[in-house]
């Protein structure tokens, strides 16, 4: 889908790959809508499109895990520029480490990693179906093929959510729905250093882990790689390369990598 003149929605847009998507997406030509939890944040990323590209950007602080949230910037974005044509999934949480994970832990990352999309989704979809045409992107992660070392609440929600954007493509791709699933590793965010700065010795190893297997990309490096991919139309978008080939890898001999992974892990915390 070409963006110039559409009209897109992307969560998660007060910074990081979220906001660099939103500025880029402006740059080619689209209105945007900037939801964001902080609102000031959003807000900042919006100024910052206008003032270079008047006009071209809103701003909503919006838990976009929650329906009614969703529907307000749904409705927001429609009232002032006329429709949706895309939405970019793209908030996230890292959330606890092991099995100590809570119950309310698991429905917070579900609730922002997965259920977030699912929501969207049960919104749009019916419309772009209506008109013939829409396109979804969901930020998952290279956990969400690999599986991350250290986090189990965000690998599991990631697997789930490269999932959904299967399904979803799968199922209304014939129908007009286009639909990328983004699979970074690491990206110079908050997110990829909320480990190391966690204390836990498995939040440093899941960084570390990260940080090791390839370069560390700036958002608006892979904000660049997934407008490419959407124009394209391809459902599976790595700014890393050598992702491919890892799950290839992981794809060709199941248990070998499992036994790899558990060498890696006891390297990174010091056990082999």
């Amino acid at each position: 889908m070409k963006v110039a003149g559409r009209v897109a929605i992307v969560t998660g847009g007060g910074g990081g790959i979220g906001g660099a998507i939103a500025e880029r997406l402006a740059e080619n030509g689209a209105k945007v809508m900037v939801a964001d939890l902080d609102p000031n944040a959003a807000a900042s990323v919006a100024d910052g499109i206008n003032a270079r590209y008047p006009g071209s950007a809103l701003a909503e602080g919006a838990d976009v895990a929650n329906v009614d949230h969703i529907r307000r910037i749904i409705e927001h974005a429609e009232a002032e520029f006329g429709c949706v044509d895309l939405y970019f999934a793209n908030a996230g949480v890292g959330g606890a480490l092991g099995l100590e994970a809570s119950d309310a832990d698991w429905d917070h990352v579900l609730d922002v990693n997965v259920r977030a999309h699912i929501r969207a989704a049960q919104q749009l979809v019916p419309k772009w179906l209506e008109r013939g045409e829409g396109y979804f992107v969901t930020t998952a992660s290279a956990a969400g093929l690999l599986t991350q070392i250290g986090s189990a609440t965000y690998s599991v929600t990631k697997h789930a959510a490269v999932g959904f954007a299967e399904w979803l493509s799968v199922t209304y791709g014939d129908q007009g729905i286009g639909v990328s699933c983004l699979c970074p590793m690491g990206v110079d965010t908050a997110m990829l250093y909320a480990g190391r700065d966690s204390g836990d010795p498995r939040g440093v190893a899941a960084t570390q882990a990260v940080t090791s297997a390839g370069e560390v990309l700036q958002p608006a490096q892979v904000a660049d790689v997934v407008l490419d991919a959407v124009e394209r139309e391809a459902f599976l978008i790595l700014p890393h390369e050598q992702v491919l080939a890892m799950f290839q890898q992981k794809g060709a001999d199941y248990d070998r990598w499992i036994r790899g992974m558990r060498r890696y892990q006891g390297a990174l915390l010091g056990q082999g």
